[in-house]
């Protein structure tokens, strides 16, 4: 089976703590802060803010000026290793809650948005092997390959972190040539990296997925849980053309004037233009109309299951569903469990 992350590409908003890190490794080599938050409006004080938030394109212009100011063999394998659960905020305590690295891995990939990576991760079993192809494409040229030492070696130690010891892979490969500095990049893979591959790809033996992680805890991650999804939402607050596409996606007077959702044809029309058009502006905006309806019926889910006592399927019914299944099926890829175990646990916190 093969597991994407929930978001398409880098450009999504993030906190600052990636950003301080790097400041301090800057600061730490003689780069003065002042020059790594060049041509951003980013101040001292802000990267001391633990509820500031940037977009992703901020982060990328002080990785632009740390590899210009400080030009250091290896510096993405050193950036990296200072990564650690506690840089995550709740979404580090999340995956170290978590019952088994599976279920970790799991949860990162379907939170990955309230991470610092440019470099997006698939995986999948193979071969007898536990996979994950890194997805560098998008990513700009000149920082590509630091981000990719960087963001791979920060996967790496947030996976050692949860496991409680050095995680060796099976494999390490990546699509860029050589460097001076492999052995660096040894130390963190075990495994003796492969260079000018067709993917940047990691391996490990699958048998350690099912472990049990040494700080699982059943009840901090269900509140984790919780905390996350919160924050996704607060993340996700649109504006321009989707916001636009969005409100004509809520119903007036909330759940109690929910009908089948209009499709997009209705709404490109209502926006006075073609759904060719409005498809492509979504796409500019990095969106669809099916992930912005989706973000509607999760939200419409959730508080139809919290303060109504609509059984699942009349729960489906008014999100425009055809059949119970489907919606359940939904519901979980959305939030990795089911309408009725959602219900439960928010039954639970009152």
């Amino acid at each position: 089976m093969v597991q994407r992350p929930s978001i398409r590409d880098w450009d999504f908003p993030r906190g600052v703590a990636s950003v301080a890190l790097m400041a301090g490794y800057g600061v730490e080599h003689g780069v003065p802060v002042t020059a790594l938050l060049r041509g951003t409006d980013l101040t001292e004080a802000r990267l001391r803010d633990p509820d500031a938030q940037i977009d992703a394109h901020t982060e990328l212009a002080v990785v632009r000026n740390l590899v210009r100011e400080l030009d250091r063999p290896g510096m993405g394998i050193e950036v990296g290793r200072r990564y650690r659960i506690t840089t995550f905020g709740i979404f580090g305590f999340a995956c170290v809650s978590s019952p088994t690295l599976a279920e970790a891995i799991d949860f990162a990939l379907r939170y990955l948005e309230l991470s610092f990576t440019f470099c997006l991760p698939v995986t999948q079993w193979e071969h007898g092997e536990f996979i994950g192809r890194i997805h560098d494409e998008s990513v700009p040229a000149d920082v590509r390959q630091f981000l990719v030492e960087r963001d791979v070696t920060a996967m790496h130690q947030v996976m050692s972190d949860l496991l409680g010891r050095h995680l060796a892979l099976l494999r390490a490969e990546f699509r860029f040539p050589e460097p001076a500095y492999a052995d660096l990049i040894a130390e963190v893979t075990v495994a003796r990296p492969r260079f000018g591959q067709p993917h940047n790809l990691v391996a490990i033996d699958p048998a350690i997925l099912d472990q049990p992680l040494p700080q699982a805890n059943e009840h901090t991650l269900a509140i984790c849980l919780a905390q996350c999804r919160d924050l996704v939402h607060r993340r996700r607050a649109r504006t321009g053309i989707a916001a636009e596409v969005r409100a004509r996606l809520v119903p007036r007077g909330g759940v109690e004037g929910l009908t089948a959702p209009p499709g997009i044809d209705t709404v490109a029309a209502d926006l006075n233009m073609s759904t060719r058009t409005l498809r492509r502006h979504l796409d500019a905006a990095g969106t669809s109309y099916r992930a912005l309806l989706d973000e509607v019926r999760q939200a419409l889910a959730e508080e139809m299951l919290t303060t109504t006592p609509l059984s699942v399927s009349d729960v489906a019914i008014r999100l425009g569903y055809a059949e119970a299944s489907t919606f359940i099926y939904a519901f979980r890829r959305w939030t990795g469990g089911t309408p009725a175990a959602y219900r439960r646990a928010r039954a639970g916190r009152y």
